[in-house]
């Protein structure tokens, strides 16, 4: 028979050295041959945590509660309870969760003020925040701030600071709120905090560094608690959505190699437990299936986004408009806005002014741009800033005003530089190459669009974007080309401008310059050169090129 002592010694050992599996087999076997008091058992859940064995911590955890109950120790049990209520969250249990978390509040309510209300009061203010409009999570913030400058304890101050910088950053001041939120990170990675609220902070510091588009800080600090975790040899603090921002980083720096496959199964994995986060891994599935051109498998993922509760925008209605339905986008959109409050709604305006311009609609493109301007200087966001300066060279770009639209688009290009968003990237070279080529300089246009296909062979991504420069003695530009190979076909001049998503007046001005450069006076007598063209296989032809039903270079 085995020493449950001896066990239980290098159980304790084992955790204490950071050796998850040593811990879990040896209080495990010193279990079976005895009973463990609650601190022990409290270890067996978190060794299981670590080890990312979350059933089994739970159940841990769930013994550790009634031991320390049955010892009449009402605090820990409370601190258990919370724990409980914190883990069940982050698996997507709401009802479970909050159970837990009334238990803990029930067994506090006689004891005097501590740290576990606390932990009580981070709870409230963060589902407050999660859950409820207005400011209804004030007094919990509050009362938090009140409980850290009593009581003089790192994780208390942590979690204080956590809450203040999420309230500060709902109230537009991004500025504050991210300084008190990278502060509350301090205490955490010091190995102040217990394991599983340390990761409740890091993952909300994440996440809400991707909801303001902020993605140095994101990478800065994920780089960070990826140096700490290596020291534990685990990944268990990383949540659902967490894992899935990581992800999500990896791609926007053009790490595409294993993503799709990472990303199929963090989906699978979170399907049972957090359908909702599965469901923001399916949308991050469907962008980068569409980003490579498959658009079958991209919308299935957003099926499958859809089915677990999240709205898939605006990645679906960019893959409708990949597909030349326009309309169909504009409709995804608009319902998509009418639903979602004022931060929300900025991840869908570049989108929105993407999809107004191919349908015509220049004031619409216009009351989006000027609407994702406002919550760039409201929020203070520099992810939002590129945003906006993005859809500002889009618009100037469809106006034909090629220096409004280089002096923004650049703008845009060196903050995605800095950013590594290689894809965001691309897109905007392609547009900037439309503005040098409007503007007639055929060597800068060919530099920025080489460099765009460069970025986005590398990656395996597909853009729409017509036809490649023409050599460089050509007669006629890439747009002229485009404008000309869908006149041949027989489309009127608002077809071809819904097709290429720029305005008739501008497909009035390149046929104008067509007309000039091959001496020709008729739509007919234009449409003939391009059949003789092509039959001749000329070198400065589009060789039927040209994507009839695609967006604007660089639009999605």
């Amino acid at each position: 028979m085995l020493d449950p002592t001896s066990s239980l010694a290098e159980g304790r050992r084992a955790y204490a050295a950071s050796d998850w599996s040593g811990a879990l087999a040896q209080l495990s076997a010193a279990r079976e041959q005895t009973s463990l008091d609650a601190e022990d058992i409290s270890t067996l859940a978190r060794a299981a945590w670590w080890l990312g064995r979350v059933p089994e911590s739970l159940a841990f955890a769930e013994e550790a509660f009634r031991a320390f109950l049955d010892a009449d120790r009402s605090v820990d049990a409370a601190m258990t309870a919370l724990q409980l209520g914190l883990l069940w969250v982050t698996r997507g249990d709401l009802t479970i969760g909050n159970a837990w978390v009334h238990r803990a509040r029930r067994l506090l309510a006689d004891e005097p003020d501590g740290p576990a209300h606390a932990y009580l009061a981070y709870l409230d203010a963060s589902f407050a925040m999660m859950f409820e409009g207005g400011s209804e999570w004030d007094e919990h913030v509050d009362r938090l701030a009140d409980l850290a400058v009593r009581f003089a304890d790192p994780a208390v101050e942590a979690l204080a600071l956590a809450v203040q910088g999420l309230a500060t950053l709902r109230r537009g001041d991004c500025a504050q709120g991210f300084a008190l939120l990278d502060e509350a990170m301090l205490p955490v990675l010091a190995g102040r905090l217990p394991v599983e609220w340390a990761g409740d902070i890091y993952c909300t510091v994440i996440h809400v560094s991707h909801e303001l588009a902020d993605f140095r800080r994101m990478e800065g600090w994920t780089r960070a608690t990826e140096r700490w975790c290596a020291q534990f040899g685990s990944e268990a603090i990383y949540t659902g959505i967490c894992r899935v921002h990581r992800i999500e980083l990896r791609s926007a720096r053009g790490e595409w190699t294993d993503a799709e496959e990472s990303i199929a199964r963090e989906c699978a994995d979170l399907a049972g437990g957090n359908p909702w986060v599965a469901g923001e891994g399916f949308y991050q599935l469907g962008e980068l299936r569409r980003r490579r051109g498959d658009r079958a498998g991209a919308r299935e993922a957003f099926a499958h986004a859809r089915s677990s509760g999240i709205d898939p925008q605006p990645g679906e209605a960019l893959l409708l408009l990949d597909e030349g339905d326009a309309t169909g986008a504009r409709t995804l959109l608009t319902l998509s806005l009418a639903e979602r409050d004022a931060l929300a709604r900025v991840r869908l305006l570049r989108a929105t002014v993407d999809v107004a311009l191919a349908s015509g609609d220049r004031e619409g493109a216009e009351s989006a741009a000027a609407e994702l301007r406002r919550a760039a200087d409201r929020f203070g966001s520099p992810g939002f800033a590129t945003w906006s300066a993005h859809a500002d060279g889009m618009l100037a770009l469809a106006d034909g005003d090629h220096a409004s639209a280089l002096a923004a688009l650049r703008r845009a290009e060196a903050s995605f530089r800095t950013d590594r968003q290689q894809y965001e990237l691309a897109r905007v070279l392609l547009l900037e190459a439309q503005a040098h080529e409007m503007a007639g300089d055929a060597a800068a246009a060919r530099a920025a669009h080489d460099q765009a296909r460069g970025i986005l062979d590398r990656m395996g991504a597909r853009v729409a974007e017509g036809v490649a420069p023409a050599p460089a003695d050509g007669p006629l530009t890439p747009r002229e080309r485009e404008v000309l190979a869908l006149v041949a076909e027989g489309a009127g001049n608002r077809e071809v401008a819904q097709r290429l998503f720029i305005s008739e007046k501008t497909v009035g001005r390149h046929l104008a310059n067509v007309y000039l450069k091959i001496g020709v006076g008729t739509r007919t007598a234009a449409a003939a050169w391009w059949h003789a063209q092509q039959v001749a296989g000329d070198p400065g032809d589009a060789s039927g090129a040209h994507h009839a039903g695609g967006p604007v270079p660089g639009s999605a």
